[in-house]
């Protein structure tokens, strides 16, 4: 792979840069390729705490994100394999609270009028409502880590 130092345009807009460089980290698939290079080596191991799935992020996701790609990160760097899996925290309680929210439900005779089934269902539906404002944020954090094999 070529890596040609340019300076960076001053003048070029924030927006255009993070583009440009996710694009190329797109391309030329980056991460994937970062993770085989290292494929054989020690392993270093790493596991994330999840976010909530039934939840937009927030500032705070921010901070952890970056925190979360930093050290699995660096490991690498320095000639580690570190598989980058995300997950996803779909602990019940606040699915179904929302759930109860958007149905206008409260507990679980309502629930079994409501039916029981279809609460369910309608509970693994919200879960991944959020799915791509998270992916988005992660991307543009520059989060390394396999988001498509949870």
């Amino acid at each position: 792979m070529n890596m040609s130092i340019r300076k960076v345009d001053a003048k070029e807009p924030a927006k255009a840069r993070e583009e440009r460089v996710l694009s190329f980290w797109r391309d030329r698939d980056v991460f994937h390729a970062s993770e085989q290079k290292r494929e054989g080596c020690p392993e270093w191991v790493f596991y994330e705490g999840p976010p909530t799935a039934n939840g937009l992020p927030h500032p705070g996701h921010v901070l952890t994100r970056v925190f979360k790609d930093l050290y699995p990160r660096y490991r690498t760097m320095k000639g580690f394999h570190v598989m980058r899996k995300a997950g996803w925290d779909t602990h019940g309680l606040p699915v179904e609270i929302e759930i109860e929210k958007k149905f206008h439900i409260s507990g679980k005779k309502q629930i079994q009028e409501f039916g029981v089934e279809k609460f369910v269902q309608a509970c693994r539906d919200s879960v991944f409502k959020y799915e791509m404002t998270w992916r988005q944020l992660t991307e543009r954090l520059g989060y390394w880590t396999d988001l498509d094999h949870p």
